[in-house]
């Protein structure tokens, strides 16, 4: 059995929704920690709906913040818990999109999941695993969770940009290459964007760059 997840909500600033970003935060974080990334985003992007959820399970190391998973080497989990409870977390956004999708009457083509973090290793793994591709996943400052079986179960393949901090000391710069590598070798089409002297976050010109990619694969002129 899947699990409600609570949500937070950005309104389309013309009224009518006709896409959907779903922002998937990381360790530690809540929905609210993305959300605000609405502000810049929607006077570009009018006819968007952007909702952020809460992850299921309260973090661990910052019980103010919620967790997809926890994290062995931050929290001192196991890695059999770690892998059983990311599992059930990916179960639990499925289910979420499924009933996003729904209730808002859109296509999965026009619904783009944009991670952070741990969001993003969460986005990198539940997409391709979708029978119907969204409109694209934007994958900032995270990794791929397996990547020698990406080619293999990925069954669908939208398009994927990734971004990251090449100062980042809390997820290596390296990911984005690992990331990048299997994502082509599986066939995806995939960008990147490296924000240069910045650290694990999100830099401006990063999310320049998603917003253009998300305009572009949207389909918003």
């Amino acid at each position: 059995m899947t699990r409600d997840l609570t949500i937070h909500r950005r309104e389309p600033a013309s009224g009518a929704t006709k896409s959907v970003v779903v922002f998937l935060h990381g360790y530690g974080a809540d929905g609210r920690d993305l959300l605000g990334l609405a502000d810049p985003l929607s006077p570009h992007m009018p006819d968007t709906l952007f909702v952020a959820p809460d992850a299921p399970d309260r973090s661990t190391a910052n019980p103010m913040g919620f967790q997809w998973s926890p994290i062995p080497f931050i929290d001192g989990s196991s890695e059999a818990e770690a892998s059983a409870a990311m599992i059930r977390s990916i179960a639990d956004v499925d289910a979420f999109l499924d009933a996003l999708i729904d209730e808002e009457g859109i296509a999965p083509a026009q619904l783009v999941l944009f991670g952070f973090s741990q969001g993003t290793m969460m986005s990198l793994h539940i997409a391709p695993r979708r029978v119907e591709p969204v409109a694209a996943v934007v994958a900032f400052s995270g990794r791929l969770l397996v990547p020698d079986t990406l080619e293999a179960e990925a069954v669908s393949k939208p398009p994927v940009l990734l971004i990251h901090g090449d100062a980042d000391d809390v997820v290596p710069f390296a990911e984005m290459s690992v990331a990048g590598e299997a994502l082509t070798k599986a066939g995806f089409e995939t960008y990147a964007h490296v924000m240069r002297g910045t650290g694990h976050g999100i830099a401006p010109d990063g999310l320049s760059v998603a917003l253009g990619f998300m305009r572009d694969k949207l389909g918003i002129t």
